[in-house]
């Protein structure tokens, strides 16, 4: 063990107050830097730890718990952060543009997506610098383009669907103007959803065990107590680590599709729960312990859109992922909506749940990996942390957003904010703070007959 022990992974804020950082600031204050005092430090943060899982425990066994994943839960596994333009995908749509060439002439469509994304930015970017660079060995360094990448999918439809000639010059901002061609931006359009759901097959192939912490998360709130409500896991990401996850735990996943061979949305089914049957005379059930509900907020890369009709009034199916169905009829958000609307079915169907569900009386919601970018999401727990019996959990290694900053500055008790690269990621937290609430029931009890023996000993 080094000489001198950093804890500058390790903080947990509740009320605005580091504990962590609160215990062990003042062990590492006692005296000169030694090997006892660096154990008696790293000791401390164990105990700490254990206690954490404790508390933590109990939040799991408040009867309304919510889990809600951002794209941070899907780094390990190959996944990307949206808060860019993620390069594999721009390397991927230079790619596709190179071997559409003719005559030295690049295709109009990703010259668009150079010239919208300078506008956008105020930045310059241009295929044959890009592309220079992406060929270039210093490859790794180039920086990404500054811009959400949902957010510049929200651009290209909202110009589409006021477009009334073929081609139409937009104004940005100030004297700003861009010349675009309804070809060209449909094309954009379908190529970024095309790449973006082949970038989201994970996990990606030669990542080691890449579904173990999502495999231990499934495992691990399964051990809630049966009495209970099901748990909620509401995800903004787009691909299926969860579902696989839970197939590999061997458990049901009410996702608000039913059918066998072409599933379909139907919301209602959220209110199915499963039971074995009885068996004994006096007609007990016994509840299936082995079932969550997903909630997935801005669509799948197995949802496809399809015309609606008596059976399916909503237009959507699920399938399993195929690397061939890459079309723009894969139902991800941002999607082609009516100009004017806002959020369109499915989604507000599933904000809506959100919004009731973290709205109930006694909830708890985990926030881990979400960036605090969408701001309907932001509104909904705004308006979730205005009920007293409500509790928050924020899971994020170095939180940016200003949504974070004014929880740590309310010093609410009610707010807990888990950060620092230790415990801040999706694989640590699940690791060292997520309790299996069987094998915590055990540690609880050990620790308070620890604390009453040192009670008599003192």
């Amino acid at each position: 063990m080094s000489q001198h022990f950093d804890w500058a992974g390790y903080h947990i804020l509740i009320g605005g107050e580091d504990i962590i950082d609160h215990h062990l600031h003042a062990i590492q204050c006692e005296g000169p830097e030694d090997a006892d005092k660096t154990a008696k430090a790293h000791k401390k943060l164990l105990y700490i730890l254990k206690e954490m899982r404790v508390r933590i425990g109990t939040m799991l066994k408040t009867d309304n718990v919510s889990f809600l994943f951002g794209a941070g839960a899907s780094i390990d596994a190959g996944g990307f952060s949206l808060a860019n333009i993620p390069k594999p995908l721009e390397k991927a749509l230079i790619e596709r543009a190179k071997s559409e060439k003719t005559g030295g002439q690049v295709p109009g469509w990703i010259e668009l997506f150079y010239k919208s994304t300078s506008m956008l930015t105020q930045d310059k970017h241009s295929f044959e610098t890009r592309s220079t660079l992406y060929g270039s060995p210093q490859k790794k360094d180039i920086p990404a383009i500054a811009i959400n990448l949902e957010d510049y999918l929200s651009h290209l439809y909202l110009w589409l669907a006021g477009m009334i000639q073929d081609t139409e010059t937009l104004m940005l901002s100030g004297d700003v103007k861009i010349s675009i061609n309804k070809i060209d931006i449909k094309k954009l359009i379908k190529e970024i959803k095309s790449v973006y759901t082949g970038l989201l097959d994970l996990p990606k192939a030669g990542l080691e065990d890449p579904l173990r912490s999502h495999r231990k998360f499934i495992k691990k709130i399964l051990t809630r107590p049966l009495n209970l409500r099901r748990a909620n896991i509401f995800t903004l990401n787009n691909d299926t680590l969860i579902e696989q996850a839970a197939d590999a735990e061997g458990s049901v996943l009410v996702d608000g599709f039913v059918g066998t061979l072409r599933r379909i949305f139907r919301p209602e089914s959220y209110e199915i729960d499963f039971y074995f049957p009885a068996q004994t005379t006096e007609g007990r059930v016994h509840r299936f312990d082995r079932a969550l509900h997903l909630y997935k907020l801005h669509g799948s890369i197995i949802w496809h859109r399809c015309e609606p009709d008596w059976e399916n009034p909503y237009g959507l199916f699920a399938t399993f992922y195929d690397q061939n169905i890459q079309d723009d009829d894969v139902l991800i958000y941002p999607t082609p909506l009516k100009f004017g609307e806002t959020l369109g079915m499915p989604y507000s169907e599933l904000f809506r749940r959100l919004g009731n569900t973290i709205g109930q009386p006694q909830s708890v919601l985990f926030v881990i990996g979400y960036g605090f970018g969408d701001d309907h999401v932001n509104a909904l727990i705004r308006q979730a942390l205005a009920i007293p019996s409500f509790t928050l959990v924020v899971v994020d290694p170095e939180p940016k957003s200003d949504f974070v900053r004014k929880l740590e500055g309310l010093k609410d008790e009610r707010v807990w904010i888990i950060k620092g690269w230790e415990l801040g990621t999706f694989n640590s937290f699940i690791e060292k703070l997520l309790p299996d609430l069987r094998e915590e029931e055990i540690n609880a009890k050990v620790m308070h007959t620890f604390k009453e023996l040192s009670q008599v000993s003192d």
